[in-house]
């Protein structure tokens, strides 16, 4: 963009008028308008940072500020100290809220109805009458990726023919080591209705073992341990030890380390000199929690303890996602838009709720709201003061700011596609569908109104 354009853009925002500078964006082949290879490397960002490696938030103020999340929004769960029984409206009440019976119409891969015998077979899975007075919760953890379902069932269903990436049924995902509680089993037996710290949804019993609540939390207080920080390595191939070879370990998550081995000695068939030797839980025959140690290369992402909340390992958290598939409720072996800027925040130790209307408003994060009462220079006149690592809600979706061009300001964020008005008016969509680089000034929520007219709420992860 000219320097002269930019300049009479910027001087017209200052006295309310609309921001013209993004209609002079450049459209390159791929049509992702104001992106060129260039802007697809954290670097470019980075390097246009003044003190990058400046610390956003330090430890004691990342603990204070999860503190406050556990404390004060609904969406999150303590189960650490959940009473030795539950009664049984409040285990009612968590299935109920997320298992309802299904209002509109529903189709299947293949395009066709489900037919409602089906659903009448789902619904009586959850077997909701089989609650008994009072619930005696057991502990476990999960001990590899595995689905968190809004239903005990794997069908996959969706509320349009032919459109497959958004299962109906698919809530969010369980990484290996996360703590649970299990407050109810499907009539079937083959899944378990849990509460995490995160969500409470259904999960296939197969990826959950179970252990005393002292086990548990023991495992997850454990130190030394490493924190993964790449998007999802895994462990080393082991044919000695199947349930820890080759297992993903995705971004953010946290694993103690095996100390009590000698160093000289091999691990699972090989000396662990050049990797680090995690304590990963397993399940015996029988159910039960277990530990075994796994290998993890020293040249995959991990660290000591959680990244330090700066801006430069903010963005650089956020590319090692650039182009991994869209994933609803972190399907597709990905995730989606709030998953995404969850697990990088994550990784540098913040603890956010799971769900974009969760964290839009939650009442542990600092955030701007915006109504029906916001103009549209108001809202534009927010959006141009974004910085780096802000989160942007409109409904549905979050983005996270990674700095501005000119002025303007640049997000990254997991999204299906990207629709913006063209020199001569004509509207144009180009389908993403990944973890994307976009501005965000020309981005169009519909015909008439811009993503910024339907922003929700500005998220500041930052003093």
């Amino acid at each position: 963009m000219r320097r002269s354009l930019l300049a009479a853009t910027l001087a017209l925002a200052m006295v309310g008028a609309p921001v013209l500078a993004r209609d002079a964006l450049p459209v390159p082949p791929s049509g992702v308008m104001g992106i060129a290879d260039a802007q697809l490397t954290p670097e470019f960002w980075v390097g246009r940072l003044t003190a990058p490696d400046a610390v956003v938030l330090d430890t004691a103020a990342i603990a204070a500020l999860n503190a406050k999340v556990a404390r004060l929004d609904p969406s999150m769960h303590d189960i650490r100290h959940l009473p030795a029984t539950l009664p049984h409206d409040r285990v009612g009440a968590w299935i109920a809220k997320l298992s309802k019976r299904p209002s509109g119409a529903l189709f299947d891969a293949a395009g066709k109805p489900v037919p409602s015998s089906a659903i009448d077979a789902v619904m009586d899975n959850v077997a909701l009458a089989a609650i008994p007075a009072e619930v005696s919760p057991r502990y476990g953890m999960a001990v590899r990726r595995t689905a968190l379902r809004g239903y005990p069932t794997d069908a996959r269903v969706f509320s349009h023919a032919g459109d497959t990436d958004i299962d109906r049924f698919q809530e969010s995902t369980l990484f290996p080591g996360d703590p649970l509680v299990i407050a109810h089993t499907s009539r079937d037996g083959r899944w378990l209705f849990v509460v995490s710290p995160r969500y409470a949804a259904w999960v296939v019993r197969e990826d959950v073992a179970e252990g005393s609540a002292d086990k548990v939390f023991a495992y997850t207080d454990r130190t030394p341990y490493r924190v993964v920080t790449g998007a999802k390595p895994r462990t080393v191939f082991t044919p000695e030890a199947p349930a820890v070879s080759e297992v993903q370990l995705d971004m953010g998550t946290r694993f103690p380390l095996d100390t009590s081995l000698p160093p000289d000695q091999p691990v699972n068939g090989q000396s662990p000199y050049t990797s680090c030797v995690l304590t990963l839980p397993v399940r015996g025959a029988d159910g039960s929690l277990s530990f075994q140690p796994a290998l993890l290369q020293r040249n995959q992402d991990s660290a000591a303890d959680y990244l330090p909340l700066t801006r430069a390992n903010v963005i650089r958290q956020a590319f090692k996602f650039l182009g991994e598939r869209y994933g609803w409720g972190h399907a597709y072996n990905g995730r989606d838009c709030s998953g995404f800027v969850s697990d990088v925040y994550r990784s540098m130790g913040v603890q956010m709720p799971r769900n974009t209307s969760d964290q839009s408003i939650s009442p542990g994060l600092d955030h701007r709201r915006f109504t029906d009462a916001d103009s549209h220079d108001a809202r534009e006149k927010a959006a141009l003061a974004l910085e780096v690592g802000d989160l942007v809600y409109i409904p549905g979706h979050v983005m996270m700011v990674i700095g501005k061009i000119d002025g303007q300001p640049y997000v990254i964020h997991d999204v299906g596609g990207m629709s913006y008005r063209t020199a001569d008016g004509t509207m144009r969509h180009v389908k993403l569908n990944e973890v994307s680089v976009t501005p965000l000034l020309p981005m169009m929520f519909n015909d008439r109104q811009t993503f910024v007219d339907r922003m929700t709420s500005i998220v500041r992860i930052r003093p």
